[in-house]
């Protein structure tokens, strides 16, 4: 970054900040997804991975604690994915953001 011109960085965050993805959308967490045996001997399952895919969010809600598992409805899957994308997407964008403001700093230029 260092070699790049002021207005260019500045030129870079107005872009990534107008790429934002909603923030409306984001979700942090990770899903886990399991298949479960019924245990019924003359099941499908005994010989294959299992029922499901179950799918579940895990959350933390602050540090330390342990973390909360709350059940994905199939259906809701795609979208679950999605906003938690997003919120990876957010933080890759936040990260860039904070060091060409950093840069601009160091170079005792205006961050406006």
């Amino acid at each position: 970054m260092q070699h790049v011109s002021s207005a260019a960085l500045r030129k870079r965050r107005h872009r990534l900040v107008g790429g934002l993805p909603p923030l409306e959308q984001i979700l942090r967490g990770s899903l886990i997804e399991t298949y479960k045996r019924c245990g019924r001997p003359n099941c499908h399952c005994v010989d294959g991975p299992g029922h499901g895919p179950k799918r579940y969010l895990s959350t933390i809600s602050r540090t330390g604690e342990r973390p909360r598992l709350g059940y994905v409805p199939n259906a809701s899957h795609d979208q679950v994915a999605e906003f938690l994308g997003n919120f990876r997407e957010l933080q890759q964008m936040l990260n860039e953001i904070c060091a060409i403001n950093a840069e601009l700093l160091r170079r005792r230029e205006s961050l406006d």
